[in-house]
């Protein structure tokens, strides 16, 4: 059984890493053009407060995940069928991840190999890390975060060193009023990424410092959400709202306007470096939270579901026939209706019967 303890610091920088995950790979808040920030912002302050939802029940009973809490306070039937619920969403993100992960792979670096034969080594590397306690996962992210740091703040001195920079791409603003931006907001920015910090209610509980650790969390989330509001607004900066959003992958055309001969030459590769780091932890990280919550349900051992389930995410990686199916449903119909229900309505159900029945118990 998992019984290991990571720190709150090792907690805080794999969240910063998970939520920055893939998310440069998209301009999120298209539709709202060059308001595209506000959108963001928008969608981070409504994402903050289902983060606060989500602390609020870990501190409902600070010692038990989101597996065993369905369990504890739903009982043994709807607490399991939640539970597979929960099992089916990890793995089906992860899976998207992993898709994801093979179709960069052979856009930008190797377009001669099959993309199954890419994927499937992604996904014994990354199955690899899960068999052991999440600890090494935890690890191994704080053996990255430097890596992803200083690529990504290289890209941030340099595109606007270079004077790529037009800032009249911003303008005008709110040309259509705040409409564009709430519609691109909710639920989509809303759900991904900033509503995926639930996949944390089943690590919560390995801290070691739980006292420090709600404030460490909104601190973190606030510093990535800026973070990713400057970076998502950079690729409308350089390119046009028009542009960006018609590109596959905006900010790697961005990256590779940057020209400093006889300097940096292929900025490109750094870009493509950080996004496989981001793109790999977040697999990993939701492969982890699928393989506890069969341990949770069955009492085996994490390490004898680990190939089962990676089989699972494999099969599912291949669900979307094209790489613009795969991005349709991900960026369509999973945000808008499927999400909602693990992010926001399953924990609020959660939250409610939690308090309904330590009051019953109270009284």
């Amino acid at each position: 059984m998992i019984q290991n303890k990571i720190r709150v610091s090792e907690l805080i920088i794999c969240l910063t890493l998970f939520e920055v995950g893939s998310t440069t790979l998209f301009l999120m808040g298209a539709e709202a053009k060059q308001d595209a920030w506000i959108a963001m912002l928008i969608g981070a302050f409504l994402g903050l407060f289902l983060l606060f939802l989500h602390l609020a029940l870990h501190r409902q009973d600070p010692t038990l995940d989101l597996f065993r809490l369905f369990r504890r306070y739903m009982g043994k039937y709807l607490g399991t069928l939640m539970n597979l619920l929960f099992i089916g969403y990890f793995t089906y993100e992860s899976s998207r991840n992993l898709r994801d992960f093979g179709e960069l792979t052979v856009m930008t670096l190797l377009n001669q190999t099959s993309i199954w034969i890419i994927m499937l080594i992604t996904l014994l590397v990354i199955a690899n890390t899960t068999r052991y306690e999440p600890r090494v996962f935890f690890l191994t992210c704080m053996l990255l975060f430097p890596v992803v740091v200083t690529g990504y703040l290289v890209i941030a001195i340099f595109i606007p060193a270079t004077g790529l920079i037009h800032f009249q791409f911003m303008l005008p603003m709110l040309e259509n009023g705040i409409k564009p931006a709430l519609n691109a907001a909710i639920p989509e920015i809303v759900t991904f990424p900033f509503g995926q910090t639930v996949l944390f209610l089943v690590f919560y509980p390995m801290t070691t410092k739980g006292r420090n650790l709600p404030r460490a969390v909104i601190i973190a989330y606030i510093s990535v959400a800026l973070f990713l509001t400057g970076f998502n607004q950079m690729s409308i900066y350089v390119l046009g709202p028009v542009l960006a959003a018609n590109l596959t992958l905006p900010l790697l055309e961005t990256v590779q306007l940057i020209q400093l001969p006889e300097v940096f030459e292929r900025m490109d590769a750094l870009f493509i470096l950080v996004l496989f780091l981001g793109l790999g932890i977040k697999l990993n990280a939701f492969y982890i939270g699928a393989v506890i919550g069969l341990e949770r349900i069955t009492g085996i051992s994490h390490k004898k579901w680990v190939l089962p389930i990676g089989g699972v995410i494999f099969a599912l990686a291949f669900l979307s026939p094209t790489y613009t199916h795969h991005i349709e449903v991900g960026r369509g119909d999973a945000v808008k209706y499927w999400w909602p229900f693990f992010q926001f309505v399953l924990p609020l159900l959660l939250f409610i019967v939690v308090l309904i029945r330590k009051r019953k118990k109270k009284a």
